[in-house]
């Protein structure tokens, strides 16, 4: 194999790989906190592609500016999320709150697809759309754009679990939410932290990949 090709394969791979890891990232910190496998991370992921978009072309505001509130938007749905179904369900078994994020991601899913078009969108290249030359591989801006955000993030998100207090306190949670609640950890509180994090999450990874991948209402499901 020649090193031009091998170098395509492994950005290609390396791409993927952030927006997957970006995704997991979501679901680890729900899972790990609430115990509960959300089926809806997809659909954060949707939301901060479609809605950076329409910000973008249909309201006229920077891409940066739409790429924050889209992220923003995206919490506050999982914010609701947590608080409409997960919370008030909370004594229902394993089985039955998963079944409630299946629910949840097939409501936003369908809202998106009668408010937005069915049809998939791009929203701008961050860089620009011209490729990179290197070492006879060809790299568009937008995957050093994705690879990057993945970085930053597990940086982020590391230096924040290890350092900060509210990180150190969803860490006790996701320990024993049982002795977390022991000594005056507010488990609730720590759970709806987590789900609008993991959807502000899902909704970056949404942002910095849909220039490169575009974005529809049936993205969150892919």
């Amino acid at each position: 194999m020649e090193t031009g090709q091998f170098l395509q394969y492994l950005v290609s791979g390396l791409t993927m790989g952030s927006i997957y890891a970006l995704v997991g990232l979501g679901f680890t910190i729900i899972f790990t906190v609430t115990g509960i496998i959300n089926f809806a991370q997809g659909e954060f992921v949707m939301l901060g592609g479609m809605l950076s978009y329409i910000l973008f072309t249909s309201f006229g505001l920077p891409i940066g500016l739409a790429i924050v509130l889209s992220v923003v938007a995206a919490a506050l749905v999982g914010i609701m999320l947590y608080l409409l179904g997960i919370r008030t369900a909370r004594k229902a078994s394993a089985v039955s709150l998963v079944v409630i994020t299946i629910g949840a991601s097939i409501f936003i899913r369908g809202v998106a697809g009668q408010i937005w078009t069915r049809d998939p969108v791009r929203p701008p290249y961050f860089s620009g759309s011209e490729s990179l030359s290197f070492a006879g591989a060809y790299i568009q801006p937008q995957v050093l754009w994705i690879m990057g955000t993945a970085l930053v993030a597990m940086i982020v998100l590391h230096v924040f679990f290890s350092y900060t207090m509210l990180g150190k306190t969803l860490k006790a949670c996701a320990i024993s939410r049982a002795a977390a609640g022991l000594v005056g950890i507010d488990a609730r509180a720590m759970a709806l932290i987590a789900v609008g994090l993991a959807a502000a999450l899902g909704a970056i990874a949404g942002a910095v990949m849909a220039p490169h991948t575009t974005v529809s209402y049936e993205s969150g499901v892919l």
